[in-house]
């Protein structure tokens, strides 16, 4: 049984949407991390303004959203955290 993805897994989702040298558009990113674009715009807003992720300007006037140093080490420690717990987990709760 699947289980519901808590705010971090969504944010590391997203950060790996974003680790291509070109950064990914927010319809990428909202299918790479599959989520409703009302949450997509919730969680943009907070990596943007704590610095995880970076705004540029794609050819086509458009923005394109990156993944900074920051957002590496974030998604490196979620990452670290995860697995620790997914290993350690004795069945469901």
């Amino acid at each position: 049984m699947k289980h519901r993805r808590s705010n971090i897994e969504i944010m590391a989702d997203m950060l790996r949407a974003g680790c291509n040298g070109n950064g990914a558009g927010k319809t990428e990113i909202m299918y790479t991390a599959n989520m409703s674009y009302y949450q997509l715009q919730k969680y943009l807003h907070f990596l943007l303004t704590q610095g995880f992720i970076d705004r540029l300007v794609a050819e086509n006037s458009h923005f394109n959203y990156r993944i900074t140093e920051k957002g590496s080490r974030l998604l490196k420690s979620i990452d670290n955290v995860l697995e620790v717990l997914e290993s350690g987990v004795p069945g469901d709760f």
